[in-house]
């Protein structure tokens, strides 16, 4: 690339002397330069006559091209920096398959600061994220604790409570819960077993001493509450999943314990490279963080 913009300033100046000048540098190295050009590709590049220098046909194919190669070199450089900034490249985020109520609106405000960026996102399960994420198939995950986080570094997004809810078209149930009631109950859990919040579902009942009547599983959300508005099963859900699928064909339920929350958080590989634009998204999540206080 050197010798290429050597060559183009000798091409416009049309002469050693001048284009010399232009590179800041004598004219002996500067013909050594064209000479050893020409040696190389094998063809002369230049004729030399009294008014200066004149381009070949060569020269003057090597000159078109050498412009082009020159402003695609600009722009390479020009998008190593921003990406190496995390002004453009991509980002690779998972998302739990029940999926995030503030995650378009914090996208939005991201791309408007970023707009060369894009998005590969990914719904899973929660450990299938953890998966993904030491694989480095994704960078960032929005995943549901508890999950093992000794890989990971992590930043809680909230906490919420579950929520009961059953068909508004079935029997009449309480606007408040207990336990009992739930465990009687034909459970879709939204998740599978051993994952997630079937375990938690689970877990808490059994601490209770009680067995759940679990009827189904499906981790489809949008189908699991079209089950249950059918009269199916009820389910137990956290406040943002009610809140991201409003329907008026569901009662929905206090459970009464206010200890029983639902809590999400981002993850990302511990010590491990991470992407400026993915540094840039995590901020851009604490600083929306702050301004809500």
């Amino acid at each position: 690339m050197k010798q290429l913009r050597y060559f183009i300033a000798i091409a416009e100046h049309k002469q050693i002397s001048a284009a010399a000048k232009k590179l800041h540098m004598a004219q002996p190295p500067l013909s050594q330069q064209l000479k050893h050009l020409e040696e190389e590709l094998g063809v002369t590049l230049v004729v030399r006559h009294a008014r200066g220098l004149e381009l070949t046909e060569a020269g003057r194919v090597l000159y078109k091209h050498a412009l082009n190669m020159e402003k695609m070199m600009d722009q390479t450089r020009l998008e190593v920096k921003e990406t190496g900034r995390g002004l453009r490249g991509r980002l690779a985020l998972g998302v739990n398959t029940l999926s995030s109520e503030e995650l378009p609106g914090l996208l939005v405000e991201y791309k408007a600061r970023y707009p060369e960026m894009t998005y590969k996102i990914q719904q899973n399960e929660s450990a299938q994220l953890c998966r993904l994420v030491r694989e480095k198939a994704i960078e960032l995950a929005i995943i549901r604790f508890p999950v093992d986080l000794s890989d990971f570094s992590y930043l809680h997004l909230q906490s919420e409570p579950f929520y009961f809810v059953t068909a508004l078209s079935g029997p009449q149930s309480p606007e408040e819960v207990s336990y009992e009631y739930i465990g009687g109950s034909p459970l879709i859990l939204p998740s599978t077993d051993g994952l997630g919040l079937y375990q938690q579902i689970v877990d808490q009942l059994s601490r209770r001493g009680l067995e759940p009547h679990i009827l189904c599983e499906c981790s489809d959300i949008a189908m699991l509450l079209e089950l249950v508005a059918s009269g199916f099963g009820s389910a137990l859900l956290p406040e943002a999943v009610l809140r991201l699928h409003r329907r008026s064909d569901i009662r929905i339920c206090r459970i009464a314990d206010e200890t029983w929350t639902a809590s999400s958080g981002f993850i990302w590989l511990k010590d491990h490279y991470l992407s400026q634009g993915a540094k840039h998204f995590i901020e851009l999540w604490q600083e929306l963080k702050e301004k809500r206080k």
